[in-house]
């Protein structure tokens, strides 16, 4: 069986869920009392049946046909992949596979591998690709686990030394925990996720709030978003953003779903608002332009430089299309 054919596991809490975006609802149990057990993990990395995902400075394995690319998952009883590791391997958790077995699931690193493709056990398997490029070949499932390997790598990356004290830190936990080297200091830290704000500003009737950065694609136009800055609860960030971006005061700000984008760490929080002033002054520090669009017009127009929406998997866009479907 090809390397990419290896199942992913199957979406058992999908179903129960009403707003599921892509990169969330994982049906990987995430097993955390694991983590704390380093004789079953060895007992895992050494178990064949375990899934391994390769990673490679941002980028996933993937194989199959150029246009519709699948991730290649390793088996873990393979262990050529040790001696290349830039870190320990992260676990992911445990999943149940077609058959309903179970199966551990862990991250590598391979990003110390110059030409990996090029690796006498890689060569052949396919190739390293950047995770938005695969979003809309990939099964939701498979988007999860990348997604959430991701964004451990990139926290990872990021924390080789401690905040407080500035000395080294060292892997706890299967990869989610660094603790501090220093005796002195010993602080612990643990993967973060920065809260951002993305919302559907609409009039109340049937037009909605859509902005463009200038480094978008041409044409591209999408809700509102920021950061949550410290001290702000959800709803006050939702308001600050949109005055601040677009001159346009809200209320009744709703909660809709959510969805992990981890580039690099960020959670998408998402609502819809509705204005209560009108009139657009946008700030070209943030927004190159902001309009009303209408309901109809949207739905009636097609992708073009003049105008185009988020990508379908975009939380953006699930905010965008919920609202076209109620008029």
């Amino acid at each position: 069986m090809p390397p990419w054919k290896i199942p992913t596991p199957r979406a058992t809490t999908l179903p129960t869920m009403s707003i599921v975006n892509f990169y969330a609802g994982g049906a990987l149990d995430r097993a955390a009392t694991r983590r704390r057990d380093p004789e079953w993990l060895q007992a895992r990395l050494a178990d064949p049946a375990t899934r391994i995902v390769p990673y490679w400075r941002g980028r996933y394995l993937v194989g199959g046909d150029a246009e519709a690319p699948q991730p290649v998952w390793l088996n873990s009883g393979e262990g050529w992949w040790r001696e290349h590791l830039t870190l320990d391997p992260v676990f992911l958790g445990l999943g149940r596979e077609a058959d309903g077995a179970e199966a551990a699931w862990f991250a590598i690193d391979l990003s110390g591998i110059e030409e990996p493709e090029a690796h006498r056990i890689i060569a052949g398997l396919g190739r390293f690709v950047e995770l938005r490029a695969l979003a809309m070949t990939i099964p939701a499932e498979a988007g999860h686990i990348l997604a959430y390997a991701r964004g451990l790598m990139g926290w990872h990356a990021k924390h080789r030394f401690c905040g407080v004290c500035g000395s080294p830190t060292a892997v706890e936990q299967a990869g989610h925990v660094r603790r501090c080297t220093n005796p002195d200091c010993a602080t612990s830290h643990f993967p973060r996720s920065d809260p951002a704000v993305i919302m559907l500003v609409h009039d109340g009737g049937d037009r909605c709030l859509l902005g463009r950065q200038a480094q978008f694609l041409k044409g591209f136009y999408s809700t509102l978003a920021g950061f949550v800055e410290p001290g702000e609860s959800l709803e006050d960030a939702v308001r600050r953003e949109v005055m601040e971006e677009a001159g346009i005061e809200v209320t009744d700000v709703r909660y809709h779903s959510s969805q992990p984008w981890p580039f690099p760490s960020s959670l998408m929080l998402g609502f819809t608002a509705r204005a209560v002033s009108l009139d657009i002054q946008v700030d070209h520090d943030e927004l190159e332009d902001a309009r009303w669009f209408d309901r109809d017009w949207i739905k009636a127009h097609k992708p073009s430089d003049d105008f185009r929406l988020s990508p379908p998997l975009s939380i953006s866009r699930r905010l965008i299309d919920d609202w076209l479907a109620m008029g």
